[in-house]
């Protein structure tokens, strides 16, 4: 199964049209989770505090932790984020907090480290942004470390156009030349 983490809310936006001339290249089922349809609690004391007893009971059926298990046992993720305010949109943050969950995405080592515990092989990052100066390390780069350093997702590939908005940019253009620059191996199994 691929997950599809889709954080764009634009009607027609342009990472979500680039997510899906991806997802129509992998030969699998898609679950997709819009973000603009959840309702994340508030990571307060009150939830940390339930969570926390929640694992402590080894209670992982629970309905809070749906996502985190589905996050786990997807086979590929696809996230479908668009570059916003030097970053990636705010729900997608509160994705991860909900399935940041000690005991199902990941586990410490005896040691302390964390070790992955998420079956998927391989996360595609799929970005757009209207300038050029789009930094790794303030959107991708956060993805990229939870991915390879908490989940166990070695391999993390950044599919991205910018550019999009500069004066006299042929946005069409830039959209097409990333579509057609990209084939992924998706039949590996």
């Amino acid at each position: 199964m691929i997950l599809f983490i889709n954080a764009c809310v634009r009607e027609n936006s342009r990472t979500k049209r680039l997510a899906d001339h991806l997802l129509s290249k992998m030969h699998d089922r898609v679950e997709e989770i819009r973000l603009e349809d959840c309702s994340f609690p508030a990571v307060d004391e009150a939830f940390l505090q339930k969570r926390d007893q929640l694992i402590a009971e080894g209670e992982f059926d629970a309905p809070l932790f749906k996502m985190a298990r589905q996050f786990a046992e997807a086979d590929r993720i696809v996230i479908g984020a668009p570059y916003w305010d030097l970053s990636f949109p705010a729900s997608l943050k509160q994705y991860f907090e909900q399935i940041n969950v000690l005991g199902i995405t990941f586990m410490y080592t005896p040691e302390g480290f964390p070790e992955g515990m998420c079956r998927a092989d391989k996360l595609f990052y799929v970005m757009t942004a209207g300038g050029m100066y789009v930094p790794e390390e303030f959107g991708f780069g956060y993805v990229k470390a939870l991915a390879q350093n908490f989940y166990g997702i070695k391999d993390v590939e950044l599919i991205k156009a910018v550019g999009l908005d500069i004066d006299g940019a042929d946005a069409e253009k830039i959209l097409d030349e990333c579509i057609r620059k990209y084939d992924p191996d998706c039949d590996r199994q």
